[in-house]
């Protein structure tokens, strides 16, 4: 099976589907292929920021987005011993410190619109196995699996959008540096009690964060430091005296606590590190989101930086240019912003426990 479009985009996330949605929208045939049979359904960073609002209301996505549920978060506490110590409000300008938004519910609300457009194609359970070049090196397509079948997609343009563990980086030979942050993330998520205000809680525990961010539909979820690499050696400890520093922090959630999380195995654990890529594609290929800049959870920059490079990238694509597309620049206008950002995870994560300092002393 062939099949050809302007624009073949690998990965279905926020970025991928909006900026296939925005290409559509400009007139250019898309493809955007997804190797999970579903979307949505992975455990990922849900929560917009204001650059990410300002995004999606550009593109009159909000609403639609609002539609199918998010959640406002309407102060950041600080505790210390079960305590609360110190308690930050929106900037009135913004409004809120942060929206949590269900990944499907972004990615249907952007489908949504999408899947109206003719010249727009998402194929689902679709797993890309080999980049196809031409006799000058510029790629020109994709072979793909879909349902055990060959496919091959030609395109004036592949967009890897399909994360951190990027398959199109790794197959156009793009090198990527890794930089590990000195922790891993354990994330669990059970339902808040009766009465929960829409809010993130933060405390330290032995030094290392501990976050609650609330979720729509009643849920809390948890993102608690560890040490890096350390996970396998805390499996093979007893798991009450650990669980208990939770219900210690938060004694609120100890009810809660006791009867959704168990065992280890409520909780998944998150490999953190950042990357960069020196190059962001090359001739007939551009890398943009996790692909190209991986961030860690801190602050919950990734989801809205990956939306920002979609937008972007849409205003410099057209009929006109995508076919003699050059990606650096796309790169000098994102480049500098995502590194101002990742420079700012970092100071986040080094001076986080200075807000316990007073109350620790």
């Amino acid at each position: 099976m062939n099949c050809e479009a302007d624009v073949c985009i690998v990965g279905a996330g926020p970025a991928g589907t909006l900026l296939g949605y925005l290409l559509a929208k400009k007139g250019l045939s898309v493809m955007l292929l997804e190797q999970n049979a579903e979307l949505g359904k992975a455990f990922r960073g849900e929560h917009l920021n204001e650059i990410g609002e300002v995004v999606l209301k550009s593109h009159n996505l909000f609403e639609e987005v609002e539609a199918l549920g998010l959640l406002r978060m309407e102060k950041l506490e600080y505790y210390y011993n079960g305590q609360i110590i110190k308690e930050i409000s929106p900037d009135p300008a913004v409004g809120h410190l942060g929206i949590h938004v269900p990944q499907a519910h972004l990615l249907k609300a952007i489908l949504d619109k999408a899947q109206k457009i003719p010249h727009f194609t998402c194929m689902l359970n679709t797993r890309v196995t080999r980049l196809v070049a031409d006799k000058s090196g510029r790629y020109v397509g994709v072979v793909a699996s879909k349902d055990g079948k060959s496919i091959e997609i030609t395109s004036q343009l592949i967009i890897g959008a399909d994360g951190r563990y990027s398959t199109i980086r790794k197959q156009s030979h793009i090198d990527i540096a890794k930089c590990k942050h000195g922790f891993d993330l354990l994330w669990a998520k059970i339902p808040a009690p009766q009465g929960w205000e829409p809010v993130i809680k933060m405390a330290l525990v032995e030094g290392k964060q501990l976050s609650l961010f609330s979720q729509t539909n009643g849920y809390i979820q948890i993102g608690w430091n560890i040490d890096q690499g350390s996970f396998s050696r805390l499996r093979k400890q007893a798991f009450t005296p650990f669980i208990l520093q939770l219900t210690k922090a938060f004694p609120e959630l100890a009810e809660q606590v006791t009867q959704y999380i168990t065992s280890w195995q409520d909780f998944v654990l998150l490999d953190v590190f950042s990357s960069r890529c020196e190059s962001w594609g090359t001739e007939g290929l551009v890398l943009l989101g996790d692909a190209v800049h991986t961030m860690t959870p801190t602050g919950a920059f990734g989801l809205n930086s990956a939306l920002k490079d979609a937008d972007c990238l849409a205003t410099l694509l057209s009929k006109e240019t995508i076919a003699q597309f050059d990606v650096q620049i796309f790169q000098q206008i994102r480049e500098p912003i995502i590194e101002e950002i990742l420079a700012k995870q970092i100071e986040k994560e080094q001076s986080f426990a200075a807000n316990f300092v007073e109350t620790v002393a």
